[in-house]
């Protein structure tokens, strides 16, 4: 049974003629007679009564005719389905992010717009450091992410810049560093302030991309950071400076993170750190949905 013979019964049972239905089906009525005819061998029952004005439809008739339109409207459905995830418009797409590039303004909005553009898409969503992303992007488990500095560049990855923007240092409110520079525009501290400091930086291998540079700024002037605490997320950083267990340095959309226990204070021009907004996929990329979101991405970044 092939699905020709259940659209050939259906036009049957519809026009009630043969000759009509054949005429519809642009097939002559001697072989269209010899389709039914095999189809009820095939099937075990006669379908159709034959009478000289036309045909009309057995009991067996009317419930092959229920199936038989039921199967076709499930292949065209079918159809339509593939259709949609032949043009990216349904399938999955699972993105990674790691919570500091969670909380820039970006984030939500490229992931509303390609929710409101691509609603047949599944979006599965994880977060993770940078390095747990990385390594599950190259691994197949995640699609596509975002994420600050790099840690590692497999071979197999491509690392888009997005956006960039510079790092600030975060104090407890009641901390001395922060007195006096909580007006409008708070003085830069510089990085020997900062150093004078307990610090706490996210840990390697998980994100050490940021801290690796501060570190290596620091190295560059003959500092010497003190280290308080080494933790797996920025979030995290921002937690501990709240409870005033030290300072740290985060990306400046971070700032509004504990609003009310943390001060966010600019570095000095000269010892600027950049944090940028880095899209992360798989080289060769062929998935319709990773690359409708990778060029939303460009676009509003370009914006």
């Amino acid at each position: 049974m092939e699905l020709r013979h259940l659209r050939y019964f259906v036009a049957i049972a519809e026009a009630g003629h043969m000759t009509r239905a054949a005429e519809q089906l642009g097939i002559q009525q001697p072989p269209l007679s010899q389709q039914i005819k095999a189809l009820e061998r095939e099937l075990g029952v006669e379908l159709l009564r034959r009478h000289p004005r036309g045909v009309s439809l057995t009991d067996a008739g009317r419930q092959f005719l229920r199936e038989a339109e039921s199967l076709l409207e499930g292949f065209a459905q079918m159809r339509q389905r593939m259709a949609r995830v032949a043009n990216g418009q349904e399938g999955l797409l699972t993105v990674g992010f790691t919570s500091s590039a969670a909380a820039h303004a970006f984030t939500p909005e490229v992931l509303r717009l390609y929710r409101r553009d691509y609603p047949g898409v599944e979006l599965d969503i994880h977060e993770d450091n940078a390095a747990g992303l990385t390594e599950a992007i190259a691994s197949g488990r995640l699609h596509c992410g975002l994420l600050r500095v790099p840690v590692s560049r497999p071979e197999s990855l491509v690392f888009e810049t997005l956006l960039n923007e510079p790092a600030v240092a975060a104090v407890p409110c009641d901390h001395p560093l922060a007195q006096g520079r909580q007006g409008r525009k708070p003085r830069p501290i510089s990085l020997a302030e900062l150093c004078q400091e307990k610090i706490i930086l996210v840990r390697q291998p998980g994100a050490p991309g940021l801290y690796a540079n501060l570190l290596a700024l620091c190295e560059s002037q003959g500092l010497r950071p003190r280290i308080a605490a080494e933790v797996d997320r920025m979030m995290t950083n921002l937690n501990l400076v709240a409870a005033g267990a030290g300072v740290s340095i985060v990306p400046k959309s971070m700032s509004g993170a504990h609003a009310h226990a943390v001060t966010y204070l600019p570095l000095s021009r000269a010892e600027r750190l950049d944090a940028p907004l880095t899209l992360v996929s798989r080289l060769g990329e062929d998935s319709l949905p990773v690359l409708h979101f990778a060029a939303m991405a460009r676009r509003l970044a370009a914006r």
